[in-house]
């Protein structure tokens, strides 16, 4: 089977080579990823979707085949521009797409780090070239990526990472280690940050990259959860190489370039693109009907949260609870649950509205992040209290196959993944509320990498 899929996928990977639509201008700005496509309102594009869907849909139909229809159609990623998948349109036609697809039953695009962290980084900060070269493949869903950030030393204090990439001619060689790297042991290629100038201040000396995972040098060791998945991975780097040309950015911008693409991790607004987030290399010659039902039976609560199955969480504990309605506490509790996620589709928008204005992430970003994490729990907490001891169940005889539960268990990885929430509330008192910064960190911002103490 293995040598089956990989046949397939080598085949599909090659149809797409001239993938960008001829005429279609290279993208290099936050503005053209969210500029509307237009003469098209809501009522126009809902419509044109919904007839789509139902003409176009068959479950019966190959997985690859139907990733490829959807991208040839630009429904696949609508916000992206015509040639990748999308149309260019704004992030509510985008929705109004999505949710016409649910509303006919059709399968969605791919889904994961691919998707909402290497692609709209690419779109924005790419070269030209570097589009053309990975955005089919994460389109088709041929090409699993992993983000390659944070170390075992260098969490929430990200800028103090220490491994290290040396320019070698036309290469750089990456020595070191990452951690908590998600999909990795599948991923393909992963984006890195690395220390390419240690005289440099920490935030300053440092560079993003593009890097192979397959080759040699690049050690991967799966992490076990207490859940009994691995999402994810501990990664070593020893001499690896990484091409100039795959370099993201100038030499020493890579801080900046991270940032950009953490502000799309911490947007809710930029997960649940499709309706699992897989960490692997999908089988595309499985029906993906089939397919659906598979992920679906098989989704750990990291690909719950980060999916647009979350949405399906929410909806379960609301349906839950509304049954004991009578309860006015729980009533309450319901309201304000309703007025959280309010409040988070709101802010997503106001986020992406600064970042549209001024090309950068603002403070926003981090309450986001924070309130998205809140509301999280909060939805845990009221669907396991619906639901009594079968929120406790896990398995195919349990309600809606242990949604709940395999939720339940993701939900305190939230206020680390992304940030921790303590580090965000430290970026909102002193960006926001104007509170001073911890005593010595102007001075350790401006000291060399090189000469930090290390703990």
């Amino acid at each position: 089977m293995a040598d089956r899929r990989h046949t397939v996928n080598v085949a599909v990977a090659g149809c797409c080579t001239g993938f960008r639509r001829e005429g279609s201008a290279p993208l290099a700005s936050r503005e053209a990823v969210l500029t509307s496509w237009p003469g098209m309102d809501m009522t126009d594009i809902t419509t044109e979707a919904t007839e789509w869907f139902q003409q176009h849909w068959d479950p019966a139909m190959p997985l690859g085949d139907w990733w490829r229809l959807l991208a040839d159609a630009g429904f696949a990623f609508p916000q992206w521009p015509e040639g990748f998948g999308g149309r260019g349109l704004s992030g509510r036609d985008a929705k109004a797409v999505q949710e016409a697809r649910r509303a006919v039953g059709a399968y969605g695009p791919p889904n994961g780090v691919a998707t909402f962290l290497v692609a709209p980084t690419l779109l924005v900060m790419g070269t030209p070239e570097q589009q053309q070269r990975y955005l089919p493949g994460i389109v088709d869903g041929t090409t699993p990526w992993c983000q390659l950030f944070s170390e075992p030393t260098a969490g929430s204090d990200m800028a103090s990472l220490g491994t290290r990439a040396v320019k070698d001619g036309d290469e750089w060689t990456v020595t070191g280690q990452k951690v908590w790297n998600s999909g990795a042991h599948y991923a393909k290629y992963g984006i890195l940050i690395a220390r390419t100038d240690p005289d440099a201040p920490k935030h300053r000396g440092v560079t993003y990259f593009l890097i192979d995972m397959t080759q040699p040098g690049v050690e991967v060791r799966p992490l076990r959860e207490m859940t009994g998945d691995a999402a994810f991975n501990e990664v070593f780097f020893d001499d690896a190489r990484v091409h100039d040309s795959d370099r993201v950015g100038a030499d020493g911008d890579g801080w900046r370039i991270a940032m950009t693409t953490l502000s799309f991790e911490r947007d809710p607004g930029n997960a649940g693109l499709g309706d699992t987030a897989a960490f692997y290399e999908a089988d595309l010659t499985v029906p993906v009907g089939e397919h659906a039902e598979r992920e679906k039976a098989a989704a750990d609560g990291f690909s719950i949260a980060m999916s647009g199955r979350a949405g399906e969480v929410f909806d379960g504990a609301l349906a839950s609870g509304l049954k004991r309605s009578s309860d006015p506490v729980l009533r309450d509790r319901l309201a304000r649950l309703h007025v959280d996620r309010t409040v988070v589709g709101l802010t997503g928008r106001r986020g992406a509205a600064n970042m549209k204005a001024t090309g950068q992430p603002g403070p926003e970003i981090a309450g986001l992040k924070i309130t998205g994490t809140e509301t999280g729990r909060n939805v845990r907490d009221i669907g396991l209290e619906a639901l009594g001891a079968a929120g406790m169940l896990w398995g195919d005889d349990a309600p809606d196959a242990g949604l709940f539960h395999r939720y339940a268990m993701f939900t305190p990885a939230q206020s680390i993944a992304g940030g921790t929430d303590e580090v965000l509330r430290n970026s909102i008192g002193e960006r926001v509320l104007g509170l001073p910064r911890e005593p010595d960190e102007a001075e350790r911002r401006e000291t060399p990498w090189k000469d930090l103490r290390r703990s």
